[in-house]
C-alpha cells in the first residue's frame, strides 16, 4: 500500500524559511499554493494543509520567523539601555545592510509582503502595519528621550524627525529592489545622523577670548 502524508524528509523549519522568502519576494497574494508546495520539495496539498492549516497561517509563521531573525535589526530602537542616538544609528545602518543583503530577498518583509492585498486579506495587512507602527513608536520614543535628556534641542520637531527617519527605513526597500548598493544606503544613513547632530543641544565650550582681551591691555 503506498505511503501517504508528509515525506519522511520534510523539515518544517526549512519549509517555513522557504515560504517566508517567497512571501518576502512576491508578497502574500501573488505567492501561489503551487509555489509554496514546490519550495517545500513538492509536497502534496494534503501534506501542506496537515502541516500548516492554511496559507494564511503559514504567512503568519513566516512573519514571526522574519521578526525573530532578519527583523532583529530594529531591536536597538526598543533597547532603553542604549543612548538614543546610538539606538537610532544602529537601526538605520543595520536595516540598510540587511535589506540590501544578497543572501535573501531584497527589502523588508514587513514593508513589502502585504502592499497589494485585496479587501478580504486586509487583516493580514493590518498585522504587518501593527509591526511598522511598533517600530515607528519606538523611533519617536528614542527622539523624545533624546530631547528629555538634553541630547537634542528642546525645540526639536520630534514628530517631523521621527517621520523623516521612518520614511528612510521604509524607503530602503524600494531603493534596494532598484539596485541601490549598501554603500549608498549607508552614506544616506550618515547624512541623516549629521542632521541629528545639527539638532543637538549645544554644549558649553570654554574659550580663551577673555584672556586674549586681557593680553591686548
Amino acid at each position: 500500500m503506498p505511503r501517504t502524508g508528509r515525506p519522511r524528509e520534510f523539515d518544517r523549519d526549512k519549509a517555513v524559511q522557504a515560504a517566508m522568502e517567497l512571501f518576502w519576494e512576491h508578497g502574500y497574494e501573488p505567492t501561489s499554493l503551487s509555489q509554496l508546495k514546490a519550495c517545500m520539495g513538492g509536497i502534496s496539498s494534503a501534506s501542506f494543509y496537515a502541516a500548516f492549516g492554511s496559507k494564511e497561517a503559514l504567512f503568519q509563521e513566516g512573519l514571526a520567523k522574519y521578526l525573530a531573525t532578519h527583523g532583529q535589526v530594529m531591536t536597538p530602537l526598543h533597547d532603553p539601555s542604549l543612548k538614543p542616538r546610538d539606538a537610532v544609528e544602529q537601526a538605520l545602518r543595520r536595516s540598510a545592510r540587511m535589506q540590501s543583503g544578497q543572501d535573501h530577498p531584497l527589502g523588508c518583509f514587513v514593508t513589502l509582503s502585504t502592499t497589494n492585498c485585496s479587501p478580504e486579506n486586509r487583516h493580514l495587512r493590518t498585522l504587518v502595519e501593527q509591526e511598522r507602527e511598533r517600530n515607528r513608536t519606538a523611533l519617536a520614543d528614542c527622539i523624545q528621550r533624546a530631547v528629555d535628556c538634553g541630547d537634542l534641542r528642546a525645540d526639536t520637531d520630534t514628530a517631523g524627525l521621527a517621520t523623516l527617519l521612518n520614511t528612510f527605513l521604509l524607503g530602503i526597500s524600494l531603493e534596494a529592489r532598484d539596485g541601490t548598493a549598501h554603500g549608498k544606503l549607508d552614506a544616506a544613513a550618515s547624512q541623516l545622523m549629521r542632521m541629528w547632530d545639527a539638532l543637538a543641544e549645544p554644549k558649553c565650550v570654554q574659550t580663551d577670548e577673555p584672556r586674549r582681551r586681557d593680553h591686548r591691555r
